[in-house]
């Protein structure tokens, strides 16, 4: 049965029908007309099922040819109109102008068995009017990065676009990894990215910068009559505006602290990277913490600022939001309920970041005030003097026994033997402590707090390179392999017991393993 495409986006905004070749600097318009460029020989590599599904196709269906060549851009299926989005952005704290989608397209918005509405969005089909000097394609490494990456966060609760295949393509695609002068051929590859909706803050910032309110007010109601039910039944235009900035702010603050619960860095968190909807979105030089590093950032552009390092994406998150708030702005006759949303953001973040500490130590959020937020201050102190692993030190806390607490525990967690060593005292002095507060808690209740906040298993960037240097040199069999791990993240998986195991040390600092960069 042929899919059902509502594409209710491009009815409900002016679009470049007809933009001509090459990139352009379009105004006054939301989206442009775009077909996907063929490649020589598409290839399905792997796919979420779940997503499929979701989408009410059948593995049948996303088997077969016709589709495949669907995800790969050599062909539509009846009801795909595809287009780009047009959009602007901060990028590393600066104003960058017209960005858009340089190196994706969207093929429409599906009709689901729920009778909502989800894009579909291919990234690395081909240039557009916004690729500026790019050629719009994406390689193997960073597609499979995306695609696994995109179902990862998924299960671990963690609001994200979803990612329905994984397409290679038989081309070979020119990329200077590290930006040095060495460019090289790569596979290329392309991922169909899936969501309600792919609108970001720098799609407000584009419209607000060119003074074209017309515009900017069409497409923040358009946002919200789709994807804001509730707010969109309130009686007037300002009303609706101010109450999803409110919401957005709020749900921003719960995205951020999920990320921080599970030591994930975004990496390139400039405003046309953060959803409107308050998802995780592009997945770009992404990273995980392995030993706990507050400073750790994978992205190499931003290796000497560290602009967007792990313990800044609070700040950060709320830095883009007032540029959000500051184009929202020009649609209302007072911005003070904008500033007051910028509070709510930082008390829903405290809030939220609070107790996600609480559950990941077992503790009762509750009652998680003075001594309690003490313990997990210091605990993060000396995670970063002794070198522990983010991940493992939580999982090893759920196996303390707080009638014996054993500070051999942390042996597994650790890097270096000799910080470990150097730090001994003080580890055992903190663990007696929070053996303590430990023993006045319900066991049962603590272990399943540990259980649903600490993850067991997480990509790390060394096991995901592991699975790109497979798949280029011709096995892809891996990829699934991390999925399926994936998919049970909080799970003991006793047959993958070595997959939640520390970096290994020759990953310490070996390309991919670490730091990534932008090049895709």
């Amino acid at each position: 049965m042929d899919p059902t495409f509502d594409n209710r986006y491009l009815r409900a905004l002016p679009g470049a029908e007809s933009p001509g070749p090459g990139s352009q600097q379009l105004q006054g318009v939301a989206w442009a007309r775009v077909a996907p460029t063929p490649v020589a020989a598409p290839r399905l590599l792997a796919f979420s099922p779940e997503v499929a599904d979701q989408l009410g196709l059948t593995v049948a269906e996303i088997t077969s040819a016709p589709w495949i060549e669907a995800l790969a851009g050599n062909r539509l299926l009846p009801g795909m109109e595809p287009w780009a989005d047009g959009y602007g952005g901060h990028q590393f704290g600066h104003w960058a102008g017209q960005l858009g989608d340089g190196r994706a397209l969207s093929l429409g918005q599906l009709q689901t068995p729920g009778g909502g509405l989800l894009q579909l969005q291919l990234k690395g089909a081909g240039p557009t009017p916004y690729s500026r000097r790019a050629d719009g394609r994406a390689v193997l490494r960073s597609s499979i990065r995306e695609f696994l990456c995109s179902e990862a966060m998924h299960h671990l609760g963690i609001p994200t676009t979803r990612a329905l295949s994984l397409v290679a393509t038989g081309d070979l695609v020119l990329r200077d990894m590290f930006y040095d002068g060495h460019a090289a051929y790569e596979p290329g590859a392309i991922v169909c990215r899936v969501a309600p909706s792919f609108l970001r803050f720098g799609t407000f910032e584009l419209p607000a910068s060119r003074g074209e309110d017309g515009l900017l007010a069409q497409l923040l109601d358009y946002l919200i009559s789709e994807h804001f039910p509730e707010i969109a039944r309130l009686p007037t235009p300002n009303e609706r505006r101010i109450a999803w900035f409110v919401e957005i702010c709020e749900r921003t603050a719960r995205l951020v602290a999920h990320w921080m619960r599970v030591g994930f860095v975004h990496g390139v968190m400039n405003t046309d990277n953060l959803s409107a909807l308050g998802l995780t979105i592009d997945y770009g030089p992404y990273g995980w913490l392995d030993h706990f590093d507050p400073d750790f950032t994978p992205n190499t552009t931003d290796a000497e600022r560290r602009r967007y390092r792990f313990r800044a994406q609070p700040d950060v998150a709320l830095w883009n939001l007032g540029c959000l708030g500051g184009a929202v702005s020009r649609l209302l006759p007072d911005a003070a309920p904008l500033r007051e949303a910028l509070d709510r953001y930082t008390e829903v973040f405290a809030r939220e970041h609070s107790e996600h500490t609480a559950s990941k130590l077992g503790l009762d959020p509750s009652s998680f005030q003075g001594e309690p937020e003490e313990i997990a201050v210091e605990l993060f102190t000396l995670m970063r003097r002794a070198e522990l692993d983010f991940t493992l030190t939580f999982r090893a806390l759920m196996a303390l026994d707080p009638r014996a607490p054993d500070p051999s525990i942390f042996d597994v967690c650790a890097y270096d033997p000799n910080t470990l060593r150097a730090e001994q005292p003080a580890l055992v002095r903190w663990l007696a402590r929070y053996a303590g507060r430990a023993r006045r808690e319900d066991p049962e209740a603590r272990l399943a707090r540990m259980r649903a906040a600490n993850p067991k298993y997480i990509l790390r960037n060394y096991l995901v390179q592991q699975v790109i240097d497979r798949a280029e040199a011709g096995d892809p069999s891996g990829i699934e392999d991390l999925l399926d791990l994936a998919r049970r993240p909080y799970d003991d998986q006793p047959e993958r017991e070595h997959l939640a195991a520390r970096r290994p040390e020759w990953a310490r600092h070996a390309p991919g393993c670490s730091m990534l960069s932008c090049s895709s």
